[in-house]
Protein backbone atom coordinates (compact mmCIF):
# COMPACT_ATOMS: atom_id res chain seq x y z
CA UNK A 1 0.00 0.00 0.00
CA UNK A 2 1.62 3.14 -1.09
CA UNK A 3 1.25 6.41 0.77
CA UNK A 4 -2.06 7.74 -1.29
CA UNK A 5 -4.00 4.57 -0.99
CA UNK A 6 -2.99 5.05 3.03
CA UNK A 7 -4.52 8.53 2.85
CA UNK A 8 -7.56 7.21 1.31
CA UNK A 9 -8.59 3.97 2.62
CA UNK A 10 -6.82 4.26 6.94
CA UNK A 11 -7.00 8.13 7.41
CA UNK A 12 -10.71 8.06 7.25
CA UNK A 13 -11.07 6.30 9.74
CA UNK A 14 -9.50 9.27 12.01
CA UNK A 15 -12.62 10.36 13.63
CA UNK A 16 -14.15 6.62 14.62
CA UNK A 17 -10.88 5.57 16.21
CA UNK A 18 -10.17 8.93 17.98
CA UNK A 19 -13.84 8.05 19.29
CA UNK A 20 -13.09 4.90 20.79
CA UNK A 21 -9.73 5.75 22.38
CA UNK A 22 -11.52 8.78 23.92
CA UNK A 23 -14.30 6.35 25.40
CA UNK A 24 -11.35 4.03 26.69
CA UNK A 25 -8.65 6.72 28.13
CA UNK A 26 -11.23 9.39 28.69
CA UNK A 27 -8.62 12.47 27.82
CA UNK A 28 -8.44 14.32 25.06
CA UNK A 29 -4.99 14.32 24.61
CA UNK A 30 -4.06 10.78 25.51
CA UNK A 31 -6.64 10.03 22.71
CA UNK A 32 -4.86 12.40 20.15
CA UNK A 33 -1.60 10.20 21.04
CA UNK A 34 -3.11 6.87 21.21
CA UNK A 35 -4.49 7.80 17.59
CA UNK A 36 -1.21 8.87 16.29
CA UNK A 37 0.69 5.70 17.59
CA UNK A 38 -1.92 3.58 15.96
CA UNK A 39 -1.44 5.28 12.32
CA UNK A 40 2.10 4.51 13.17
CA UNK A 41 1.81 1.09 13.42
CA UNK A 42 -1.01 0.78 10.68
CA UNK A 43 1.46 2.55 8.51
CA UNK A 44 4.05 0.25 9.83
CA UNK A 45 2.39 -2.24 8.53
CA UNK A 46 0.58 -1.33 5.85
CA UNK A 47 1.72 -4.08 3.26
CA UNK A 48 -0.06 -6.42 4.93
CA UNK A 49 -3.14 -4.07 5.82
CA UNK A 50 -4.57 -6.03 2.72
CA UNK A 51 -4.64 -9.10 4.36
CA UNK A 52 -7.04 -8.57 7.48
CA UNK A 53 -10.64 -9.01 5.92
CA UNK A 54 -11.65 -5.71 7.52
CA UNK A 55 -9.29 -2.72 8.17
CA UNK A 56 -11.43 -1.12 10.18
CA UNK A 57 -11.80 -3.74 12.71
CA UNK A 58 -8.42 -4.32 12.60
CA UNK A 59 -7.37 -0.79 13.41
CA UNK A 60 -10.35 -0.63 16.22
CA UNK A 61 -8.51 -3.48 17.64
CA UNK A 62 -5.11 -2.23 17.14
CA UNK A 63 -6.73 0.95 19.06
CA UNK A 64 -8.34 -0.89 21.71
CA UNK A 65 -5.19 -2.88 22.32
CA UNK A 66 -2.57 0.74 22.30
CA UNK A 67 -5.40 1.86 24.62
CA UNK A 68 -5.78 -1.05 27.22
CA UNK A 69 -1.90 -1.34 27.45
CA UNK A 70 -1.84 2.34 28.58
CA UNK A 71 -4.00 2.55 31.12
CA UNK A 72 -2.06 -0.89 32.49
CA UNK A 73 0.83 0.93 32.28
CA UNK A 74 0.17 3.84 33.77
CA UNK A 75 -2.08 2.39 36.51
CA UNK A 76 -3.93 6.05 36.92
CA UNK A 77 -7.83 6.58 37.53
CA UNK A 78 -9.04 8.91 35.01
CA UNK A 79 -11.82 10.64 35.64
CA UNK A 80 -13.40 13.69 33.45
CA UNK A 81 -16.90 14.85 32.48
CA UNK A 82 -15.52 15.33 28.66
CA UNK A 83 -17.28 13.72 25.78
CA UNK A 84 -16.53 13.54 22.26
CA UNK A 85 -20.06 13.20 20.74
CA UNK A 86 -22.59 16.03 20.99
CA UNK A 87 -25.59 16.17 23.16
CA UNK A 88 -28.83 15.81 21.21
CA UNK A 89 -30.71 18.61 20.10
CA UNK A 90 -34.45 18.91 19.19
CA UNK A 91 -35.23 21.92 17.50
CA UNK A 92 -38.94 22.55 18.71
CA UNK A 93 -37.91 21.98 22.33
CA UNK A 94 -38.09 24.70 24.66
CA UNK A 95 -35.37 25.95 26.73
CA UNK A 96 -36.14 23.83 30.00
CA UNK A 97 -37.13 20.84 28.15
CA UNK A 98 -33.25 21.03 26.30
CA UNK A 99 -31.83 21.72 30.01
CA UNK A 100 -33.87 18.24 31.55
CA UNK A 101 -32.77 16.34 28.39
CA UNK A 102 -29.05 17.84 28.46
CA UNK A 103 -29.31 16.82 32.03
CA UNK A 104 -30.48 13.29 31.58
CA UNK A 105 -27.92 12.89 28.64
CA UNK A 106 -25.24 13.42 31.44
CA UNK A 107 -26.45 11.04 33.87
CA UNK A 108 -26.71 8.57 30.93
CA UNK A 109 -22.73 9.68 29.88
CA UNK A 110 -21.89 9.11 33.87
CA UNK A 111 -24.02 6.04 34.52
CA UNK A 112 -22.04 4.30 31.28
CA UNK A 113 -18.77 5.78 32.52
CA UNK A 114 -18.80 3.63 35.66
CA UNK A 115 -19.97 0.47 33.92
CA UNK A 116 -17.38 -2.70 33.83
CA UNK A 117 -14.84 -2.19 31.24
CA UNK A 118 -15.89 -4.88 29.03
CA UNK A 119 -20.05 -3.17 29.30
CA UNK A 120 -18.43 -0.29 28.74
CA UNK A 121 -16.99 -0.62 25.53
CA UNK A 122 -19.29 -3.17 24.20
CA UNK A 123 -22.27 -0.12 24.59
CA UNK A 124 -19.89 2.08 23.10
CA UNK A 125 -19.11 -0.03 19.58
CA UNK A 126 -22.98 -1.13 19.79
CA UNK A 127 -24.76 1.87 20.78
CA UNK A 128 -22.55 4.94 19.93
CA UNK A 129 -20.60 3.68 17.11
CA UNK A 130 -23.51 1.22 15.36
CA UNK A 131 -21.22 -1.39 14.84
CA UNK A 132 -22.39 -5.13 14.32
CA UNK A 133 -22.19 -7.51 16.44
CA UNK A 134 -19.80 -9.62 14.26
CA UNK A 135 -17.78 -6.54 13.42
CA UNK A 136 -17.52 -6.00 17.94
CA UNK A 137 -16.66 -9.69 17.88
CA UNK A 138 -13.84 -8.89 15.22
CA UNK A 139 -12.27 -5.94 17.41
CA UNK A 140 -12.86 -7.59 20.94
CA UNK A 141 -11.96 -11.33 20.02
CA UNK A 142 -15.19 -12.18 21.96
CA UNK A 143 -18.06 -14.50 20.73
CA UNK A 144 -20.99 -13.38 19.77
CA UNK A 145 -23.43 -14.67 22.10
CA UNK A 146 -20.86 -13.26 24.53
CA UNK A 147 -21.39 -9.87 23.19
CA UNK A 148 -24.83 -10.07 23.23
CA UNK A 149 -25.40 -10.56 26.86
CA UNK A 150 -23.37 -7.79 27.53
CA UNK A 151 -24.82 -4.86 25.51
CA UNK A 152 -28.57 -6.40 26.99
CA UNK A 153 -26.80 -6.17 30.47
CA UNK A 154 -25.28 -2.65 30.03
CA UNK A 155 -28.57 -1.19 29.13
CA UNK A 156 -30.09 -2.96 31.68
CA UNK A 157 -27.91 -1.13 34.05
CA UNK A 158 -28.28 2.14 32.58
CA UNK A 159 -32.13 2.08 32.87
CA UNK A 160 -32.07 0.69 36.31
CA UNK A 161 -29.71 3.47 37.36
CA UNK A 162 -31.58 6.68 35.54
CA UNK A 163 -35.05 4.67 36.60
CA UNK A 164 -33.73 5.26 40.45
CA UNK A 165 -32.54 8.51 39.42
CA UNK A 166 -35.73 10.22 37.97
CA UNK A 167 -38.16 7.82 40.03
CA UNK A 168 -39.91 10.70 41.57
CA UNK A 169 -39.07 13.11 38.76
CA UNK A 170 -41.77 14.45 36.47
CA UNK A 171 -43.29 12.87 33.76
CA UNK A 172 -41.53 15.40 31.66
CA UNK A 173 -37.95 13.80 32.81
CA UNK A 174 -38.88 10.13 31.98
CA UNK A 175 -40.14 11.03 28.78
CA UNK A 176 -37.22 12.96 27.94
CA UNK A 177 -35.51 9.39 29.71
CA UNK A 178 -37.26 7.53 27.34
CA UNK A 179 -36.17 9.16 24.19
CA UNK A 180 -32.38 8.56 25.06
CA UNK A 181 -33.17 5.07 25.54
Amino acid sequence: MNSEEFKNIVLPLNNKLYSFAFRILKRREEAEDAIQEVFLKLWKLRNKLKEYRSLEAFAMTVTRNYCLDKIRTTHTVLVEDNYYYNDPIMIDDTADRKLDLKDAVSHVKDIINNLPEQQRMVIHLRDIEGNSYHEISEIMKENVNTLRVSVSRARTKVREELNKLYQNGSKENRTSIAKIL
